[in-house]
């Protein structure tokens, strides 16, 4: 039977239960995602495992939350943090290196490998067909500790692209146009794989847009191919040699489907006091903006950032 993306990296990684909606199952988890807002607990949690060294294939730990010195307290929690990873061979990253998804996804990211992190936006790692989990931080101490990742078996919604995105669209007009049909709860116990001729006219970081601001709609985890763009995007990176061609198979079956024109698309925007309260720009085109942040999980990628700049 042809089976989806999501299918075969979930089967690649069983360790117990099954492969079905709705069923208990084990997943191995390659990689774990630490970050400063949830990492102390979570470190203090490994600690008390009483493990030598962490058993994932690669634990990274990042400062990028708490980056505030008003007092001692966030510099006393990175100083435990970067010692913390050096004791027990966990990647430390320090403050001003970057977004932890986005320096993840460059630096380590690979495709049909999965990640677990003690943030909600671990999915931005579908920017290489890296399936990207959000989890407690004591399921994240387990994962370091080698021990499998126990969910119930996702639902897979398979969403088709087709056509080009026009002048002025982004990817985050994609997912916002997602929130827009589904809101904030209707993807809950899912797993959005993005699939279609449309794919391919969005970039590695076009993806981990999607998948990151996925977790708005409640999702468990996004994916999308591993095709030319993800290997021209770890090229890029210097990366080149663990890039590997992922696709679901021809005729492969979803629980739920979906369909988008990306051609059809216009500039989208969530408005407050929730991401699923999606409207055309259009319609608030002249309202008031006293404050402006730039750069979030979201849209941290290079080019995100120079679109604003110039």
């Amino acid at each position: 039977m042809p089976r989806n993306l999501t299918q075969k990296i979930l089967e690649a990684h069983l360790v117990a239960g099954e492969c079905m909606p709705g069923r208990e199952m084990a997943i191995r988890i390659d990689h774990t995602l630490l970050q400063d807002a949830t990492g102390t607990m979570a470190m203090l949690e490994f600690e008390a495992l009483g493990i030598d060294r962490v058993k994932a294939e690669l634990a990274a730990q990042y400062v990028d939350h708490n980056l505030l010195q008003t007092d001692h307290k966030n510099a006393d929690d990175h100083i435990y943090l970067q010692t913390a990873s050096a004791r027990y061979g966990i990647i430390f990253s320090p403050p001003g290196n970057g977004v932890s998804h986005q320096v993840h996804m460059e630096r380590f990211g690979v495709p049909g490998k999965i990640l677990l992190g003690a943030d909600s936006h671990t999915p931005g790692a579908a920017g290489v067909s890296m399936l990207g989990v959000g989890a407690g931080g004591l399921d994240v101490a387990l994962a370091m500790a080698g021990y499998p990742h126990h969910l119930p078996c996702p639902k897979v919604l398979g969403v088709r692209l087709t056509g080009e995105l026009p002048e002025w669209v982004s990817a985050k007009d994609v997912i916002l146009e997602m929130l827009r049909r589904y809101g904030v709860k209707q993807c809950v116990g899912k797993i959005i794989e993005y699939h279609g001729p449309g794919v391919k006219c969005l970039s590695a970081t076009d993806r981990e847009t999607i998948g990151n601001m996925g977790t708005e709609l409640g999702a468990t985890s996004t994916v999308f191919p591993s095709d030319e763009n993800t290997r021209a995007y770890l090229e890029a990176q210097g990366r080149g040699a663990c890039w590997v061609e992922l696709a679901a198979d021809d005729g492969a079956v979803y629980e739920e489907t979906d369909a988008i024109d990306l051609s059809a698309l216009e500039p989208l925007i969530a408005c407050p006091s929730s991401p699923g309260n999606v409207v055309p720009v259009r319609e608030v085109a002249g309202t008031e903006v006293s404050q402006v942040i730039i750069r979030s999980s979201t849209n941290s990628s290079f080019r995100d950032l120079m679109v604003v700049a110039k």
